[in-house]
């Protein structure tokens, strides 16, 4: 069934007309990020398989170089294949706000999201699905080259170790969804979790309404835990996004780790790249610290950050040996109140090891 909850074509076109207006920077060294990355994903892949010990399934990684209207087909196609089990719900409600209107809304909406995106986004491991159709354009990771080049040459970052760097980093996340083998359907069968309760109802609209309103006479912040999708999903929506949003603190954390240690006798200017695009990331001003706000993107940030201060919690405590159990079965990975308080999973995971021996002996 088609998926008629967003005007995909519209979502394009205001997408492409927003990452145009984001300046590109000269064409200067471009040719050299196809060759550059072709030969680091190789070598990020071999890096991070030795650090982590975690080794694909799914064959050599492939790297794409790609220019911001691109990247932003790629996330469509993914989203439109994520977004396809809501079809039949809209169909019956078709008369609901999220009928044709809601439609189109969305499609501006999606487009704002992507292509303000497109502007920032230096890699990504297209994790989403996979599927029969079209399997060359699946499984790759990605390099925004406009993006990588903009940032080597404002802060006069060496090339070739930034671009083994990102690619470290986006190969770590490759090993995880394709070396731990339940993973990326766990990832997937919390997202359809989700789905399986959207309810396309006004009535959400105008609770969301409503808490903001009663947010700002209280004066809290209303976007403060999660932006605009946290204050239209039900509790029990929440309560897997929390699932979710614990697992993908881990893997970015985990990201961000391995992207150090693994690159350490390699890229001699990490710590500089590292400070960089935290610093980037934390001083944005005006729209754009507001956009991150509403779209929850700031909270997600937080809780990227929070990933990496969970990894060096545990391993202080168990080492390498202790965090390697996240990656045992589902039950292993850290909830978001976890992350935030490590000690919670430690606890739990070292209770859970000592029952497991009790019942051996």
């Amino acid at each position: 069934m088609a998926d008629n909850s967003v005007d995909w074509d519209l979502a394009r076109r205001v997408a492409v007309r927003i990452s145009e207006r984001k300046p590109s920077s000269s064409p200067y060294h471009y040719a050299t990020l196809a060759p550059d990355f072709e030969r680091f994903t190789s070598q990020a892949e071999q890096l991070v398989e030795e650090e982590t010990g975690l080794q694909s399934k799914m064959g050599e990684a492939r790297g794409r170089v790609a220019d911001r209207p691109m990247w932003i087909d790629a996330n469509i196609d993914s989203f439109q294949r994520l977004l396809r089990p809501l079809a039949g719900k809209l169909v019956k409600k078709e008369s609901s706000l999220l009928g044709e209107v809601g439609a189109k809304a969305g499609g501006a909406e999606m487009g704002m999201l992507l292509g303000w995106m497109s502007g920032r986004v230096l890699g990504q491991y297209d994790l989403l699905i996979i599927e029969d159709e079209n399997p060359e354009d699946q499984d790759i990771v990605y390099y925004v080259g406009p993006n990588v080049l903009t940032l080597e040459k404002k802060y006069g970052f060496p090339p070739e170790e930034f671009r083994l760097w990102l690619a470290i980093h986006e190969c770590t996340h490759r090993a995880q969804f394709t070396g731990v083998p339940w993973l990326r359907d766990h990832f997937l069968g919390l997202v359809n979790q989700t789905l399986d309760t959207v309810d396309p109802d006004p009535e959400i609209l105008r609770e969301a309404v409503k808490r903001i309103v009663e947010a700002k006479k209280n004066g809290e912040d209303a976007f403060a835990d999660g932006g605009i999708p946290n204050l239209l999903t039900t509790p029990e929506q929440r309560e897997t996004l929390n699932q979710i949003s614990g697992m993908m603190s881990l893997l970015e954390g985990h990201g961000d780790v391995t992207m150090d240690r693994a690159g350490a006798d390699h890229i001699p200017s990490a710590e500089y790249f590292a400070k960089t695009l935290r610093d980037r990331r934390n001083s944005a001003k005006g729209f754009s610290r507001i956009f991150q706000k509403i779209i929850g993107l700031e909270a997600k940030l937080n809780q990227y950050q929070a990933g990496e201060a969970f990894i060096s919690a545990v391993e202080q405590v168990g080492g390498k040996g202790l965090l390697d159990k996240a990656w045992e079965k589902p039950e292993n990975l850290p909830s978001m109140e976890e992350i935030q308080m490590p000690e919670l999973w430690i606890n739990r995971i070292n209770r859970q090891s000592e029952n497991s021996s009790i019942i051996k002996v």
